[in-house]
């Protein structure tokens, strides 16, 4: 029964052709696909390729230059190696137990280090953060486009083979075929088709992998929809899985700021990395220590000085009726806000149910008087038909063993009933024989594709599946806009709240996410201007862009505020919201010289000054304006003594959500980046290196873990002297023995 109605979704979606060609060799499903389109092979895929028929294709292409290849991709991600001995020491021991048999994509390294050959291009629309800012085969083949028209812009390039790799289960005895973390890709099924229809020579190839978790809903599609399937235990592998990151008090501080803006009952979304777990964190202790997070607010001085935005724009109590999520990245914060019972709010796939559940004439409890409003508002028929039957199941009106026949109900218990709500003792015989309990089908999160550590993964997988058919991940066309699904989308999204992150923001509300004023791509805009321009198109909607104060590097610290930049990934004319470490400044339909002024209260107070003379110099804010004094407090001390006296009550831990990393390397973790930082700065290396040399010949016990994890217990040499030396000198500088 599940697999019929699932089905039914995925054909909506999805190519309906031939059955697969089905292979266990991998050279062999390749052989396949040669022959399918031919020696000119531009393949596609993203997070969910299929890394070893990338490979294999990679190999053939090297081995013979008639082979033209063209990888079309996004973040092609390798394994942390570390740009130093101390550094590899540390690493590869952690990647080889979170990064599993997760196999290389074998064109990275020639890739990047521009030895590809003639042949084989690589062409990517979102970069490894800052990877490949040097790269010139990287920066002159980049796309430049919003993740929201990814697969569009593929078809663009020439794409002809469609790549991903898939999870199957068995439903209801037969076998299903899922596009799980890939399932933003469906939105280029059509497009495919289309070529397909054109006379062009089309391939789409997927590789099963078991590790995958299987997700229902839209991600379930039709076996025929691709060409060739590689499916052999041979090539499961672990899945890509960032570590949780660690949260400092800059990102704690932005998190708070952000959870204060998310009404009760509303939409979110946002990505992945520190600031969505300190977001996420946020929402958490709201929820469920709301009496300490207030205190927090108002020991901050969030309540006094942005309190009036808080209260206009979001809460602070508790999330009694729970978040809807609707995200282009199923990140672990979700997971976090499921598993707490914060994402909960629940949305349908029909317009006039979810319009009065919106209401609130539909309640999660189904009763008789349920069946009224449905009757009113015109969603069923008094004389219920097949269709009217049909609609009450699958949203749980009625129990699925009700039938239908000739006008007369059939209950699972032997009764047989009138099908005529307008008759109020048939209306009570119904209520009794044929209700359901609760409504159906209702989904917590709509998603494009996820990414997250293994323990994310692993929660996916083993998840009950009443709990799974909450969360559909679907194609990024829906997620990312309105269009298309724009009745729907409006009703289901409601007090929508679109956060993202940028790299720095003008006094003027303009955004910097993704490259430099010279051109190169540090990273890619994903969906994040399409999020914003959504916010804007939404009436209660908000945009919200966070970005950490400042930055430091070789000791420098520089601000992340300035006056202008040379790149804009989102104009000033979308400003909304913007958030530091520091406040809150509301931007949207606000004065030039109000928005500077908002822009320079949440800036670090170090460089308030410079900043305001700019903005005075070019006539932009008048010549006698000061910034207020509440707002000229703006240093990080300020909010770390808050953060140092409040840790011992157990607020803001170092890893709120837990960690891939062990306790020892935790704290190597920031010895080594407390030594990267001293080596970048000639005044602080001598000062390292000479306590470094006068460190003590026998280690202290309290060292020995973290010199055995280094492989420095016995050093070997006169380096591994010496790098024991430099670590012993950090650990003790920094408290740890």
């Amino acid at each position: 029964m599940l697999f019929n109605k699932l089905m039914q979704i995925g054909r909506s979606k999805g190519m309906t052709k031939t059955q697969p060609a089905f292979f266990t060799d991998l050279e062999e499903s390749v052989d396949a696909l040669l022959a399918k389109v031919g020696k000119k092979v531009v393949i596609a895929g993203g997070f969910g390729r299929p890394i070893h028929i990338f490979n294999a294709l990679f190999r053939r292409a090297q081995a013979d230059p008639s082979i033209e290849l063209t990888i079309i991709t996004g973040v092609s991600f390798s394994r942390p190696k570390g740009s130093s001995d101390l550094e590899r020491r540390f690493l590869e021991p952690f990647v080889d137990r979170v990064f599993g048999n997760l196999p290389e994509l074998d064109y990275v390294e020639p890739y990047q280090k521009g030895r590809l050959p003639e042949n084989i291009e690589i062409v990517e629309l979102f970069l490894q953060a800052g990877t490949y800012l040097g790269n010139k085969h990287a920066q002159q083949n980049f796309v430049y486009s919003n993740f929201t028209h990814w697969l569009r812009d593929m078809i663009e390039q020439g794409c002809n083979v469609f790549s991903q790799m898939i999870a199957k289960r068995e439903i209801d005895g037969e076998m299903a075929y899922s596009m799980s973390h890939d399932a933003y890709a469906l939105d280029i099924l059509p497009r495919l088709q289309t070529l397909r229809e054109e006379g062009k020579q089309i391939a789409v190839i997927a590789q099963v992998n078991d590790q995958l978790p299987f997700m229902y809903n839209d991600a379930i599609i039709p076996v025929e929809t691709y060409d060739i399937i590689l499916d052999d235990p041979q090539y499961n592998h672990t899945l890509l899985g960032p570590p949780s990151p660690s949260v400092d008090t800059t990102d704690y501080m932005i998190g708070l700021n952000a959870s204060s803006l998310l009404p009760d009952g509303g939409t979110l979304q946002v990505g992945i990395g520190s600031l969505g777990d300190a977001i996420t964190y946020g929402c958490i202790l709201r929820h469920e220590h709301n009496r300490q997070y207030t205190d927090v607010l108002a020991e901050l001085g969030i309540t006094e000085r942005f309190g009036e935005i808080v209260d206009r724009v979001g809460g602070t109590g508790p999330f009694d009726r729970g978040l809807y999520g609707a995200t282009e990245m199923f990140a672990d914060g979700f997971r976090h806000l499921l598993n707490h019972n914060i994402l909960k709010r629940a949305v349908y796939d029909h317009i006039g149910l979810q319009r009065l559940v919106n209401a609130g004439q539909i309640d999660p409890v189904v009763t008789t008087d349920s069946l009224a409003v449905l009757h009113k508002e015109g969603l069923v028929s008094a004389r219920l038909s097949s269709g009217d039957l049909a609609f009450l199941q699958k949203y749980g009106f009625f129990k699925e063993t009700v039938t239908l026949e000739n006008g007369v109900l059939h209950c699972g218990d032997g009764t047989e009933i009138e099908a005529d709500l307008g008759d109020a003792a048939t209306l009570e015989s119904i209520g009794q024989h044929c209700m359901g309990e609760t409504l159906k089908g209702g989904i917590v999160l709509h998603a494009g594709f996820f990414l997250g550590p293994q323990a994310m993964y692993q929660q996916l997988e083993n998840m009950p599946e009443a709990d799974a058919l909450k969360i559909c991940m679907t194609d990024i066309a829906f997620v990312n806009q309105l269009y298309g699904c724009e009745e729907l989308a409006r009703l289901q999204r409601h007090d929508a709240r679109f956060m993202n992150t940028s790299i720095m923001i003008t006094l003027l509300g303009a955004a910097c996410s993704d490259g430099l004023e010279d051109g190169r791509k540090i990273s890619g805009v994903g969906g994040q201007y399409n999020f914003v321009a959504m916010a804007h198109a939404l009436h209660d909607a908000r945009s919200v862009l966070m970005c950490r104060s400042t930055r430091t590097k070789n000791g420098e610290v520089t601000s992340n505020i300035v006056w202008n930049y040379g790149h804009t990934t989102i104009p000033a004319h979308l400003r909304d919201i913007v958030i530091t470490e520091y406040g809150i400044a509301m931007l949207r339909g606000q004065r030039e010289k109000d928005v500077i002024a908002r822009m320079l209260n949440i800036a670090d107070s170090r460089f308030q000054p410079h900043l305001l003379e700019q903005a005075k110099r070019v006539g932009k804010i008048p010549a006698d304006y000061e910034i207020p004094p509440e707002f000229c407090n703006n240093f990080p001390e300020r909010l770390e003594r808050v953060a140092s006296r409040l840790r011992p009550e157990g607020l803001f831990p170092a890893c709120p959500f837990g960690s891939d990393f062990t306790s020892e390397e935790l704290v190597l973790a920031g010895v080594l980046q407390s030594l990267k930082t001293k080596m970048g700065s000639r005044r602080t290396l001598f000062k390292t290196l000479a306590g470094a040399v006068g460190a003590v010949g026998v280690p202290p016990a309290a060292a020995l873990p973290y010199l055995a994890r280094m492989g420095l217990d016995e050093p070997g040499d006169i380096k591994e002297t010496a790098f024991q030396k430099l670590i012993l000198a950090e650990l003790k500088e920094l408290g740890y023995i």
